[in-house]
């Protein structure tokens, strides 16, 4: 009864976990270019996606509320963002908060 109650738990955390961003699609790795209307990301399979951003994105590094300018080139980042075919439009960019990879100078 027990492994049942901890089976049942496991799934419905994991469950509420997969929808805790409705169907934003995740844009993970490191930038490349930021502009005055987007950040390209370079993905794990080497590809770079170019996510759109305006006033109603929300930026955060760490817990913290940050900016756009906090965006820099070799900054890690996951964008969560409306997609809509191979367009990105982000409602909310995480920042790493180590270095950049290879910050600018």
């Amino acid at each position: 009864m027990k492994k049942l109650a901890s089976t049942l738990v496991v799934t419905l955390l994991f469950g509420a976990l997969a929808v805790a961003h409705g169907n934003l699609a995740h844009v993970m790795g490191t930038v490349v270019q930021v502009t005055g209307q987007s950040i390209s990301v370079k993905v794990a399979d080497g590809s770079v996606k170019v996510v759109a951003f305006d006033g109603e994105t929300h930026f955060l590094k760490g817990s913290v509320p940050a900016t756009i300018k906090d965006v820099l080139v070799g900054s890690r980042v996951v964008i969560h963002a409306h997609q809509n075919g191979d367009k990105f439009h982000a409602a909310e960019v995480k920042i790493g908060t180590t270095a950049p990879v290879n910050p600018q100078p």
